[in-house]
C-alpha cells in the first residue's frame, strides 16, 4: 500500500500526521512551491512541507502540474495505490487522477454539494449557516464535483473561521483514517452529488473585507467572525484602516447615519449599523497589535460622531 499525499496549508497538516500515525505509508508529499521569506530572509516552507520534512517523507514542489510530463512520470514510477488530497490549491488533471488503482480522494471543508471551491469555511460563517462539516470524496476534473464517500458535521454557533478551520481539519483527518479500510477493500459508499443543491464558495477578495454599515449588525458580526483570523474585516477611521476582530450585535435601534460612532466606553465602540447598534469590542489600528477597545482607549482617543467606512 503506497500513498501520495498532496496538500499545502495548515489545514492539510493534521491529515498527513494522522496517516503516518495510523501506519499508512506515505511514499511522497506534493506541495505548492515555497513562497515568501521570514524576517531572517530564509525561505518559508509551506506548512505541509515543514511537517513532511519533520516526518522524514520526501517532498516535491512542482511549479505546475497540468502539462508537466516530468511530474506525471514521477508519480507513475511511484505507482501509488491512492492519492490523498487536502487543500493542495490546484485542480488535478485527468492524467494524474487516473494513475492510482484506488483513485484520488479529497478532504473538503464543507458538506458537499454546498460550498464547493476555495473558501468554504469563510463563506459558511458569513452566509449564516448553522451547520457545516467535512466531506471525503473521490476527485474528478470538475471543482469538488466527485462522488461522496462520507461526511461529518458540526454546529457553527459563534465560531470564527480560525476556530472552525482547526476543528474541521482534525475532523477531516479522523474521517480519512476511519474510511481508509473500506476504501482499500472497495466496500465504501459512492454517493453522487445532487447538482441542483450545489453552491460555490469563491476566494475571499478585497471587496469582501470592507464593512458596510448599512447592513444589519448580525450580518456584520458574521462577516467579522468569517474573516477572523484571515484576512480580517476592516473599516476606515479618520483615513486609517481599523481592523475588526470582534463585534457584537446589540438590540438597540438608532436613527443616526450608518457608520456613525454613537458612544465609546470600556465595553467598546458603539456604531450605527442598519438602523440598529453594533458594538466593536476588539480592534487593531495600523502599527499596533489587536486589542480590546477597553485597552486601546486607555492611551488613544476615539471620537464620538465620526463616521466609519
Amino acid at each position: 500500500m503506497k500513498i501520495v499525499y498532496m496538500g499545502t496549508p495548515e489545514f492539510a497538516v493534521p491529515p498527513l500526521v494522522k496517516l503516518t500515525e495510523s501506519g499508512y505509508p506515505v511514499a511522497l508529499v506534493v506541495t505548492q512551491p515555497d513562497k515568501g521569506r521570514d524576517r531572517g530572509q530564509k525561505v518559508k516552507f509551506t506548512p505541509v512541507k515543514e511537517k513532511a520534512v519533520e516526518l522524514g517523507i520526501e517532498v516535491i514542489q512542482p511549479e505546475r502540474i497540468r502539462g508537466n510530463e516530468e511530474f506525471i512520470e514521477r508519480i507513475r514510477q511511484i505507482n501509488p495505490d491512492l492519492i490523498v488530497v487536502a487543500a493542495y490549491g490546484k485542480l488535478l488533471p485527468m492524467e494524474l487522477l487516473g494513475i492510482p488503482r484506488l483513485g484520488c480522494i479529497n478532504i473538503h471543508a464543507s458538506l458537499l454539494p454546498k460550498y464547493r471551491g476555495a473558501a468554504p469555511i469563510h463563506r459558511s460563517i458569513i452566509d449564516g449557516e448553522e451547520i457545516t462539516g467535512v466531506t471525503l470524496m473521490y476527485m474528478e476534473e470538475g471543482l469538488d464535483t466527485g462522488d461522496i464517500i462520507a461526511s461529518r458535521s458540526t454546529q457553527i454557533g459563534k465560531k470564527t473561521t480560525a476556530e472552525l478551520h482547526d476543528e474541521l481539519s482534525a475532523m477531516g483527518a479522523e474521517l480519512l483514517v476511519e474510511m481508509l479500510p473500506d476504501i482499500i477493500k472497495g466496500t465504501n459508499s459512492r454517493i453522487k452529488q445532487d447538482e441542483s443543491k450545489a453552491t460555490y464558495a469563491p476566494m475571499i477578495g478585497k471587496q469582501d473585507e470592507l464593512v458596510d454599515f448599512s447592513r444589519s449588525p448580525e450580518e456584520i458580526e458574521r462577516l467579522v467572525r468569517g474573516l477572523n483570523s484571515w484576512p480580517v474585516a476592516h473599516t476606515i477611521y479618520k483615513g486609517a484602516p481599523m481592523k475588526l476582530w470582534e463585534v457584537e450585535a446589540l438590540d438597540e435601534t438608532t436613527d443616526v447615519p450608518a457608520g456613525t460612532i454613537i458612544e465609546v466606553s470600556s465595553r467598546g465602540i458603539k456604531v450605527a449599523a442598519g438602523g440598529r447598534a453594533l458594538l466593536l469590542k476588539k480592534i487593531q489600528m495600523p502599527g499596533k497589535k489587536s486589542m480590546a477597545v477597553s485597552e486601546y482607549i486607555k492611551g488613544n482617543k476615539i471620537d464620538v460622531g465620526e463616521v466609519l467606512g
